[in-house]
């Protein structure tokens, strides 16, 4: 693999707060502070990812990038005006939450335009050729953030602002987007649900968040029926699991659509350490599964690939996640060995519970193999 990998990234994003939390839950009544931390949706893990890129030498091999803040022609592309002034009075009064499980504290929104403003400036060096790949580490996250309402630690739209604004300065046409967070995609699928120039394919832990959805019969409507496809797993799914979705759903999806670009919403959160899923997935998952969009990517839209961070809780296993993910996506490999591959590879299902999961996987792969090219 040949070519140059962009890393877009910027201090100010560690310093987005969603405040004091045990978990995701606000402190107060019977909720106990928690000890040590301040809940599920800190900086660490993204810090600590990015501390490795830097000391695993990885980060000398890419093309590092920051980027200026989306300004409201990107937003109203994407976001009402009632829900940006909303978000911008309320960071600037101090912060809070306007949404469902999204706080942000004092200067939540202007951290929150540097966040999609990496997404932008990712697709937009990968649509001008300046780099082949691009991952954007965001923060906070998009894809649970609906055009008029923040939800899930999500406050923009970081990867449609980001589409939109490519779409109208480089002319992109037809944009796959892959999200693989644990948890399912519903403000990216809400954005583009009745559009058929995006492909949106979300795969998630069945029930987790938003709590109670599975999503399997949504596929669209309108012009973008059929262009909306969900992966539900269940809980305890694992590499297999997730190799299999990939090879049986999401290629034989991407090549009946044929994409000008694929778009991945990275969530770490499949990991099996995570804290707020309880998937079994592994570095090599993320490896494979990344290795393989890069392969699609050179096959169907000229290499043109971009990575966007979406959530991962565990601090201790999310920079071993994303360095997999970065090897992959640039073509370097480094001295690290993840050293909680053993465990994770020994936790995984036995070969009934696999061929449960493969038995819904193939099911699935039945279903939306009926969808007619768009």
């Amino acid at each position: 693999m040949t070519g140059i990998t962009g890393f877009y990234s910027d201090e100010w994003t560690f310093w987005h707060s969603v405040g004091l939390q045990a978990l995701f839950l606000p402190i107060g009544g019977f909720v106990q502070p928690p000890s040590g931390v301040a809940g599920a949706d800190t900086p660490d893990s993204k810090r600590r990812l990015w501390s490795l890129l830097r000391t695993s030498g990885l980060m000398d091999k890419l093309k590092l990038a920051g980027a200026a803040a989306i300004d409201d022609s990107d937003l109203y592309r994407v976001h009402t005006q009632r829900y940006i002034e909303e978000f911008r009075q309320v960071s600037k009064a101090g912060g809070g939450d306007i949404g469902d499980f999204a706080p942000f504290s004092a200067g939540g929104f202007d951290i929150a335009c540097i966040s999609a403003g990496l997404a932008k400036a990712a697709m937009s060096d990968v649509m001008a050729g300046r780099v082949n790949r691009a991952y954007a580490l965001c923060r906070p996250a998009g894809h649970h953030c609906l055009s008029d309402r923040s939800m899930g630690f999500c406050v923009l739209a970081n990867i449609p602002i980001a589409v939109e604004a490519a779409r109208a300065e480089h002319g992109l046409g037809k944009v796959a987007i892959l999200d693989w967070d644990v948890h399912h995609g519903n403000g990216t699928q809400s954005i583009y649900y009745d559009r058929g120039d995006t492909l949106t394919i979300s795969i998630h832990q069945e029930n987790c968040f938003p709590p109670g959805y599975s999503g399997v019969d949504d596929r669209g409507s309108g012009e973008g029926a059929g262009a909306n496809i969900n992966i539900s797993l269940p809980p305890g799914s694992g590499d297999a699991a997730y190799r299999a979705a990939i090879d049986q759903i999401v290629l034989p999806a991407l090549d009946r659509f044929q994409p000008d670009l694929i778009v991945v919403a990275s969530g770490l959160d499949a990991g099996a350490a995570d804290p707020m899923a309880r998937m079994l997935a592994t570095s090599e998952t993320f490896r494979a599964m990344t290795q393989t969009m890069v392969e699609a990517a050179d096959r169907l839209c000229g290499g043109r690939l971009v990575v966007v961070h979406e959530g991962g809780y565990s601090e201790a296993s999310v920079p071993f996640l994303g360095l997999a993910i970065i090897e992959a996506l640039s073509g370097e490999r480094t001295e690290v060995v993840d050293p909680t591959l053993g465990i994770f590879d020994a936790q995984q299902p036995q070969a009934d519970t696999v061929r449960f999961q493969l038995d819904r996987i193939n099911a699935l792969a039945r279903t939306f193999a009926d969808t007619a090219a768009l």
